[in-house]
């Protein structure tokens, strides 16, 4: 991902070619070629979308695309919010590049050091989710858009909620292929890791309203922005609550920066009225 931009963007080629010095790692040949296997580890991939999604940024300003000098709104989706208070100037790309590869190591950390699963919950409301949750003992990771929710905690709890989950009339319920039970309690160790490293790291206060994941709400205080983002690593992301947050205090278009169109579609399910554009390579640039 990201190789069209650094060939033909200058603003976003001088992004990659930053992340390596800073990381010390070669990101553009891991982001442009893969192996698949080693970009989809959280180390490398929340580095990865950090960058990329930043450099799509620059790539529409340096095209003249974005109206007036800043977005007059940002959201990010997990690791999207540390991207969105980057781009609103709370810290600036290398600061931002650490404090996601430091964020990255200590979940792939987290992860290895337990046996953690999640599984997507179609169709159903919060309260029903809720109540699984307190059953089996697992945490709700991610409100994502109506009847779109996502569950973590231990693998063995659950897939015993899944299991459960035909019971209690539920019909989707789909166990992912992932490496650990982000947002939820087994991340713990990072989180606790994560507020030390953040501690010495100076927070500015954002140019443009950023809304965070821990509440849906936006903030604006440096050291609010700190304590949400060290939360947010163990607590549910209220997604759903970020984009209408966003269109009550007047979004009119939702343009998603990153790999693919999920967050499109997550926009569209929640809303059918909402503009939205993905932009991922440098095609999408003129769309």
């Amino acid at each position: 991902m990201g190789r069209s931009l650094w060939e033909q963007s200058a603003a976003a080629r001088a992004l990659y070619d930053e992340a390596n010095t800073v990381l010390g790692w070669n990101l553009q040949t891991l982001s442009f070629e893969g192996p698949e296997t080693e970009l989809t580890q959280t180390k490398v991939c929340q580095p990865a979308l950090f960058v990329h999604g930043l450099a799509l940024l620059a790539a529409l300003r340096e095209a003249g695309r974005i109206p007036g000098s800043e977005p007059k709104l940002a959201l990010g989706l997990s690791l999207g919010e540390v991207t969105a208070y980057c781009a609103a100037g709370v810290f600036d790309f290398s600061t931002g590049l650490r404090i996601v590869a430091e964020r990255g190591r200590l979940m792939q950390q987290a992860c290895e050091q337990t046996t953690g699963g999640m599984a997507a919950v179609i169709g159903e409301d919060r309260a029903k989710v809720q109540e699984l949750c307190r059953d089996f003992d697992i945490e709700a990771a991610n409100f994502n858009a109506p009847g779109q929710i996502i569950v973590s905690g231990e693998k063995a709890k659950v897939a015993a909620a899944v299991a459960a989950a035909k019971d209690r009339g539920m019909k989707k319920v789909i166990p992912l292929n992932v490496a650990g039970a982000y947002h939820s309690r087994l991340m713990e160790p990072a989180r606790a890791a994560f507020a030390a490293y953040l501690e010495g790291v100076p927070f500015a206060a954002p140019r443009f309203t950023v809304f965070t994941n821990t509440t849906g709400a936006a903030l604006a205080d440096p050291m609010a922005i700190k304590t949400a983002l060290v939360k947010q690593v163990v607590s549910s992301v209220l997604w759903e609550d970020c984009m209408r947050s966003a269109a009550a205090v007047g979004a009119t278009e939702f343009w998603e920066l990153g790999p693919g169109g999920v967050l499109a579609g997550l926009a569209r399910r929640t809303e059918k009225a909402w503009a939205v554009k993905s932009f991922s390579e440098f095609s999408d640039l003129s769309a």
